[in-house]
């Protein structure tokens, strides 16, 4: 899935590395124009993600440049503990509605991750679409590459469901 990259911060002279990696989720029947409107509705995380509360921070939902607060989630560091609660702020980088993707970075967060960016793109499939999560991030306490690979990969295996879920209900309302 995820692979290090030496990169930028050998180049730079920098510890470590940069983390690379990738989390890809198929949804079978939905198609790409039916699950990207729900990803184009910056602030409606929580409708998908396994976080609780998004809220809006700043900014027009789905503008370059808005900002959201998601709290609540759960990470490998704290699972047992619950009077933690994790929470970062996101911001909207770009967004390109024609080609189903966006890209957003953590600008603030109680875990840990530093220079955090990611890109998301809703793939066309034949038997229905798939989403496609790109990041790369700075090593983080705690963490390991494989500890963030596991934590993604779960983590967007929920999101297609719920999607999925989301839109076959939709159409049986319908």
């Amino acid at each position: 899935m995820g692979s290090l990259s030496q990169t930028n911060k050998m180049a730079r002279g920098d510890q470590a590395p940069n983390w690379h990696g990738k989390a890809y989720a198929e949804l079978l029947g939905p198609t790409a124009e039916q699950v990207w409107p729900l990803f184009a509705d910056f602030f409606a995380l929580n409708k998908w993600y396994p976080t609780p509360i998004c809220l809006p921070v700043g900014g027009i939902s789905g503008q370059p440049g808005c900002v959201r607060y998601c709290v609540g989630f759960k990470t490998h560091l704290h699972q047992d503990d619950e009077n933690h609660v994790n929470w970062t702020k996101q911001k909207l980088l770009s967004i390109n509605p024609d080609k189903m993707t966006f890209t957003y970075n953590i600008i603030d967060s109680n875990f840990g991750f530093d220079n955090y960016v990611a890109t998301v793109n809703v793939l066309p499939k034949d038997d229905g679409c798939a989403i496609e999560w790109l990041y790369e991030v700075d090593p983080a306490n705690g963490w390991t590459l494989e500890d963030l690979e596991s934590f993604t990969g779960k983590v967007w295996r929920v999101v297609a469901n719920r999607m999925e879920d989301a839109l076959k209900e939709e159409v049986k309302s319908s």
